[in-house]
């Protein structure tokens, strides 16, 4: 319910803005306070937080701008909702009063009812328009944000890629100066960095063939190379650590862009769930049974879903693969899976019982590009929930999580809005 507070240290004037206010069905409902000094009139505003303010200039303790200030002290002055009450007339205090925060003014005797009630509906509709317009400004402003931090991140990306290719630069000319027998095969990869320009033409994923030349150059070179100072062998380390990160940066801004790029006018289809579980475990199966995971499914509530096959797969994989991937040293990995409608929604649950995340620190950006909260272990890149939540998206869904650190994580993906 709404408030309207009256200051003014005339009591029959108080009356008289009450017995107006009464009369008007569309204030009928409000609550209406009163003070009838400045020392009153500031305590009962602590306390109340009206909606508006009917506030008199003339106060046998204080004046009216004076108040007023005192007013913007307790409350932000973008919330302050004040109509200021002047006597005589006095264009130069209304025009005080409005610079200094008032959002209407009244000469007191030339109003009547009506127009009271008019003005402090108008004031109060302004300031709430105000606080809107204020509210969207700050949503405006997190945007921004948030899209400098993308940028910052793509930043620091290609900031990485050129710290490998400068390590790996090192690292070739450092083998070239301790082992001349090296000769041949560092012109080759010479050759394969100058090709590597050539397949680099539009989209990151251009560069996994390049990439795959070089680990297949490496894996050559250490099987035909031999090396006498044990410091060669950390090099080889340093080489062999920095082409894995590569490759694993470059996957995954390859899997962004090819899920950007996908034409939009994919057809969905009901697929089974069982099958293109079975379908996904099956590509995972290494994984699995290296972790010894359990995996249970049960889709006896929704067996199978209208959406677009290639997608769904897509979300199974990533969510499968972390849930092994984010395993629990201390136990074998447990995945349940399952189906269910809620509110006429589609559900998918994917529930593991693995590291956990601490949802208060990271929630935020659970689902941003690049974004690790497991750096111990070295698989991740942060791609794959960005996926997901891309593509529940597109398909007008969601994604809820819960987890605890230590205990777990479970996975809500709602298909479709």
């Amino acid at each position: 319910m709404k408030k309207i507070f009256l200051v003014d240290d005339n009591e029959y004037d108080r009356m008289l803005y009450k017995r107006y206010l009464r009369k008007q069905p569309e204030l009928q409902n409000f609550e209406i306070y009163e003070a009838a000094s400045g020392e009153e009139g500031l305590a009962l505003f602590a306390q109340h937080q009206p909606d508006c303010v009917l506030l008199d200039y003339n106060l046998h303790d204080t004046d009216g701008l004076t108040l007023l200030s005192d007013f913007k002290r307790i409350s932000p002055p973008e919330t302050l909702c004040v109509v200021m009450i002047t006597g005589g007339g006095s264009e130069q205090l209304a025009v005080r009063a409005l610079n200094n925060g008032a959002l209407d003014y009244l000469v007191k005797g030339h109003f009547d009812q009506e127009l009271l009630a008019k003005t402090i509906l108008h004031a109060i509709e302004k300031n709430e328009w105000r606080q809107h317009v204020a509210r969207h400004h700050q949503q405006l402003q997190a945007v921004n944000q948030q899209l400098r931090d993308s940028l910052t991140e793509l930043n620091k990306t290609r900031q990485q890629l050129q710290q490998s290719n400068d390590q790996l630069s090192s690292a070739n000319a450092a083998i070239q100066a301790r082992n001349q027998a090296l000769d041949t095969a560092n012109q080759q990869l010479a050759r394969t960095n100058a090709d590597l320009d050539n397949f680099v033409y539009a989209a990151s994923h251009d560069l996994k063939q390049p990439v795959s030349n070089l680990s297949g150059l490496f894996d050559e070179l250490r099987r035909s190379a031999t090396f006498a100072d044990p410091d060669e062998s950390v090099v080889l380390q340093l080489v062999e650590s920095s082409l894995h990160d590569l490759s694993s940066t470059i996957d995954g801004l390859s899997a962004v862009v090819q899920e950007q790029r996908q034409p939009g006018d994919h057809n969905a289809e009901l697929v089974p769930l069982s099958a293109i579980t079975n379908e996904v475990l099956q590509a995972i199966r290494p994984q699995v049974q290296e972790s010894e995971a359990i995996v249970c499914a049960d889709f006896a509530e929704l067996p199978e879903v209208l959406y677009v096959r290639s997608n769904l797969r897509t979300i199974l994989h990533n969510l499968l693969s972390n849930a092994l991937k984010y395993r629990h040293p201390g136990r074998a990995p447990h995945v349940v899976l399952g189906t269910q409608v809620v509110a006429g929604q589609p559900v998918l649950t994917i529930r593991d019982n693995g590291l956990g995340m601490n949802l208060e620190r990271h929630g935020a950006e659970l689902f941003q590009l690049f974004r690790r909260f497991h750096p111990q272990v070295s698989d991740g890149t942060g791609v794959g929930l960005f996926l997901v939540n891309r593509l529940a998206q597109s398909h007008g869904g969601r994604i809820e999580v819960e987890s605890e650190e230590g205990t777990g994580t479970t996975f809500r993906v709602f298909l479709r809005g």
